[in-house]
């Protein structure tokens, strides 16, 4: 299975955390503050990271901050008691992947640390730069094969689940894509975990690849159906 680190200074709710896990039969390592859990995600192996971002010492989104500096793929799942849109917002910002609030269940907790690991593991590579595909829209050039986007010649820097929801909305070529579909597609949640992650993904990847956020031309929302890209 993985190895998992959870970083989590309510110990009671560390262990809770860390028991279910072990029970999927995953390795599993706690830090009790942010400095030593941001060490510990430095060693080689770690496969995912659980992170509360109310830690004593070095709050959480400094450590993701820190995480995402060497590490622009290390699954991050954060775990708080907030629940306020902004700190989504944030985490997401700083490179995570997805979150849950500390009301989870059990069963919650696993379909989304299962659902990361899953779309973690690189799919095996067929043939070679033949299979590569640069895709245009506006003044934006996706290099699917490189993960880069680019406007003007710049590079945007989108975290690896913003460029995985880019290519799924642009390869859609303007059908319709419910939030549900795109949860499957790019986070690997089944119909039970529903979550405005696809919403929040969606903001930060306006303010990115869009010339006017408040008013995007490519990225549409599709009222009580989801959303439709538009090249």
């Amino acid at each position: 299975m993985a190895r998992l680190l959870v970083i989590e200074d309510n110990r009671d709710l560390a262990d809770a955390v860390r028991t279910s896990l072990e029970i999927e039969g995953h390795e599993v390592e706690v830090a009790l503050d942010g400095h030593a859990g941001l060490l510990a995600a430095g060693r080689e192996g770690v496969d995912l990271v659980i992170l509360d971002l109310m830690l004593p010492g070095l709050d959480g989104h400094r450590v993701l901050r820190a995480i995402r500096e060497r590490d622009a793929d290390l699954p991050v799942l954060i775990l708080t008691a907030r629940d306020e849109e902004a700190d989504k917002v944030l985490g997401f910002r700083l490179g995570a992947d997805d979150y849950v609030t500390k009301r989870f269940g059990r069963l919650e907790l696993l379909a989304r640390v299962a659902a990361l690991l899953r779309r973690a593991r690189p799919a095996p590579v067929r043939g070679d730069a033949a299979g590569r595909e640069v895709l245009r829209f506006g003044d934006v050039v996706v290099d699917e094969g490189a993960r880069s986007v680019t406007r003007d010649g710049r590079d945007l820097a989108l975290t690896p689940k913003e460029f995985d929801l880019l290519i799924a909305l642009m390869k859609r070529r303007g059908a319709v894509v419910s939030r549900l579909d795109l949860l499957r597609e790019v986070w690997g949640h089944t119909a039970a975990v529903m979550t405005r992650t696809v919403d929040l993904h969606v903001f930060e990847l306006r303010r990115k690849v869009e010339a006017d956020a408040s008013r995007p031309r490519h990225i549409l929302t599709v009222r009580k159906a989801g959303y439709r890209f538009v090249p």
